[in-house]
């Protein structure tokens, strides 16, 4: 297979460019032609025979004079929409007028000549068809029937004259309107300006709605960029979201144990800190509370409390021999019994101090 039956690379972007513009549903990457080559050449090849609609040339040629022409029929058509209207408008004017105001003779005679003249020439259109053909025509009327009823040649001919001033008027009016509209500041100008302002309105118009077609087309690529940019987008945003799960689960799960370790050693050292700083307030209130005299003066009580508990001591001891000595005693047993009790009880008092002075003290 020969080397040139491939697609070139600097064939590839022609390629897309061209199907980009004549070929809008062949939506092909670089990699779809690199992946069928002969594809490529085969819509290169059609693209010479087609224009940027996708139309051959034969049929885009066709298609302009088919335009063509509708575009005449167009524009004959609406000139003769736009006299009808307006001569349409002129009588409802007329029938307004004539209610408000007194219409002058040559008025009434203007008006009703010309709805007479359009009524005729509607009903004539309707029924001429039809005498062409077996049906019978409307209501059985034929159109030299119809054409009796125009009016005298005479006053069609005054009529039609007048008809187009009055016509010619009526366009003036609605084309300053126009222009007014489109140009508010044109309605403080002359009549003669607002003629000339007027020549130029079509052009105007024209260049707007080609600056419109040309905005669309703009917001339309936008569009489709925006689509292709928000689809790319998603996908980046859906592998970030992976990746993201990826990490929690290879790394995160994997070191929740150790961190666990690390925070629980982190509070019992926190908290052996606390108990410290506890205990050095403590002790610093008692040092701030018990002055070095408060201390001298609460040893040399304790000292006085423990003399006093040893006599006691020994007292006690030795009304426990006197009191085993006179055990079979009556009366004066019941002394003696009484006497060691109150003794036993001084002794008891005594050291109860003492505990509670130890307690203060350290």
């Amino acid at each position: 297979m020969a080397s040139g039956d491939f697609c070139l690379p600097g064939e590839e972007m022609k390629i897309l460019q061209v199907c980009s513009k004549q070929l809008p549903p062949c939506n092909l990457s670089e990699e779809d032609l690199l992946q069928n080559p002969y594809f490529g050449k085969l819509l290169l090849s059609l693209s010479q025979h087609m224009d940027e609609s996708g139309l051959s040339h034969a049929l885009a040629k066709e298609q302009a004079q088919a335009w063509k022409d509708i575009r005449l029929h167009k524009t004959s058509w609406l000139r003769s929409e736009i006299l009808q209207r307006v001569i349409q408008e002129l009588l409802v004017d007329y029938y307004v007028k004539a209610q408000d105001t007194n219409i002058t003779s040559e008025d009434k005679k203007f008006h009703e000549t010309l709805e007479q003249r359009l009524l005729v020439t509607e009903l004539t259109r309707l029924i001429g068809p039809n005498q062409e053909k077996e049906m019978p025509s409307l209501l059985g009327l034929e159109k030299a029937d119809l054409l009796e009823l125009m009016p005298p040649s005479e006053d069609f001919m005054w009529m039609r004259a007048r008809l187009q001033l009055e016509v010619e008027e009526q366009l003036k009016k609605k084309c300053f309107t126009l222009l007014c509209y489109h140009d508010p500041s044109s309605d403080a100008d002359s009549e003669t300006l607002k003629a000339a302002k007027m020549w130029k309105l079509a052009e105007v118009l024209k260049s707007e709605k080609q600056q419109c077609q040309d905005t669309k087309s703009q917001q339309t690529e936008r569009m489709v960029l925006l689509e292709k940019q928000s689809a790319t987008y998603s996908q980046v945003l859906l592998r970030c979201l992976a990746l993201l799960q990826r990490l929690l689960q290879e790394h995160r799960l994997k070191t929740q144990s150790e961190l666990d370790r690390i925070n629980a050693q982190y509070l019992e050292i926190k908290c052996s800190a606390m108990v410290l700083k506890l205990r050095m307030e403590e002790l610093k209130i008692l040092s701030d509370t018990y002055t070095a005299e408060k201390v001298e003066v609460h040893r040399l009580i304790r000292d006085r409390l423990e003399g006093a508990i040893r006599l006691q001591e020994q007292d006690m001891e030795k009304s426990r021999q006197v009191l085993n000595t006179y055990e079979v005693l009556g009366e004066e047993f019941d002394r003696l019994v009484k006497e060691y009790t109150e003794l036993k009880q001084a002794t008891e008092n005594k050291r109860w101090a003492l505990q509670e002075f130890n307690k203060v003290y350290h």
